[in-house]
């Protein structure tokens, strides 16, 4: 029986087309690249350059708007020009390009420019992945392609601190040496991409249009917009994976260990992404979608509960397979519900809301935490959930 389901799931991987197996790599390299620089950036900053913390975060907040503005555009210019890979390589080369002046940066003032010159690349990219992602995937296996894509994501988030907290052991603590050695797996993705990926024909020769005037917006459904919704407010739901660092850090875990705590996040994402994505292909997504949202309510309860770090350990782990379960199929869902020459479009316009719902939850979640204490954020958390699984049941419009 065992043999049977290995064999089966084997056969799964076989039919996923190669295009969707160079974008998951190339994803896994750049979040290589990107985790080793940004696990031990706020270090960098306040430790060799001297910035305060208010420096840090406005820093961080900065490159995030950025990154919003530019999401919003990626998309549906990748729908009117027809051609997504193009779009896709310049993102991943401006993130590439980044990478160096982390490296080299002498102050403040240079770190600011690599910062928002790598979130603009990622900007840039994410939409037009994306949809590439759905362009190439049969409609069958779409759920099992992003389900892969993110899983091979995923692994590049816990690699990277991995690989960084050992050189910076090795190197006794060489912040600018790890991050030259941050460029490499960056350039790799790009070369990949451009030499790995053969981008489809269009599938339709209609003529160009704007994809963001009204008459091309009225073409997005309903149901589009209620998966956008949903998506939102279950982006209130799941604020920053910060708090589950400071979470830990409550509990007593030395501050050399804690960065683990997101490698065992990542981790159960990355083994739960694929095969969730490949259930998605045969089970309704809203009942998965309504796993997921349990699963999260039992990781915010977890978390709430106590601080102590073997509790914290499983309410991570719980936080990662939530994620698991529901970033792909999200995804899914959004170029299931988007006519194929609006698709990037459709992912720019979800990215940039979802982008400013994390945003706001994230600043919630801070206010909660300093006014009230974490045990109440991660309840109000859960309550974020309850709100999303009552839209759900109210409005079943998915399949």
């Amino acid at each position: 029986m065992g043999s049977t389901n290995t064999e089966a799931r084997s056969s799964a991987l076989r039919q996923i087309p190669v295009g969707i197996w160079i974008l998951g790599f190339v994803s896994m390299l750049m979040d290589i690249s990107s985790e080793m620089i940004h696990s031990l950036l706020p270090m960098f900053m306040v430790t060799t350059l001297g910035a305060s913390a208010f420096a840090v975060g406005l820093i961080e907040g900065l490159a995030e708007s950025t990154a919003l503005i530019v999401k919003i555009f990626s998309g549906p210019l990748s729908d009117y020009l027809g051609r997504r890979k193009g779009l896709a390589v310049l993102g991943y080369g401006l993130g590439a390009l980044s990478k160096p002046l982390f490296a080299v940066a002498p102050a403040i003032g240079t770190l600011v420019s690599a910062r928002i010159l790598d979130r603009v690349g990622k900007g840039i990219r994410g939409a037009p992945r994306d949809a590439l992602v759905a362009d190439i995937a049969p409609s069958h296996l779409r759920g099992a392609a992003f389900g892969l894509r993110q899983s091979l994501d995923t692994v590049g988030a816990f690699l990277g601190p991995l690989l960084a907290v050992g050189l910076m052991l090795l190197w006794a603590n060489d912040f600018r040496a790890v991050f030259w050695v941050a460029t490499i797996p960056a350039f790799a993705a790009v070369g990949l991409l451009i030499f790995g990926l053969h981008e489809p024909a269009p599938s339709q020769s209609t003529p160009r249009a704007n994809p963001i005037r009204r008459e091309s917006l009225r073409q997005l459904s309903k149901s589009y917009w209620w998966v956008v919704a949903v998506g939102a407010v279950f982006t209130l739901a799941r604020f920053s994976e910060a708090f589950l660092v400071l979470r830990a850090l409550q509990g007593g875990i030395p501050v050399a260990f804690v960065p683990l705590v997101m490698v065992v996040m990542s981790l159960v994402y990355s083994l739960s992404a694929y095969p969730f994505g490949k259930l998605s292909d045969r089970m309704s997504h809203r009942k998965l979608l309504a796993i997921g949202l349990l699963v999260l309510i039992a990781a915010d309860l977890v978390l709430a509960i106590d601080d102590h770090w073997a509790v914290v350990l499983v309410g991570v782990s719980l936080w990662g397979l939530h994620m698991g379960i529901t970033q792909g199929l999200l995804a899914t869902m959004v170029a299931d519900t988007a006519p194929s020459n609006l698709r990037g479009t459709a992912f720019g316009f979800f990215n940039l809301i979802c982008g400013i719902a994390m945003l706001l939850a994230s600043v919630i979640a801070g206010l909660l935490w300093d006014g009230l204490g974490a045990s109440v954020t991660f309840y109000v958390g859960a309550a974020f959930c309850v709100i999303t699984l009552m839209g759900l049941i109210w409005k079943p419009v998915l399949q």
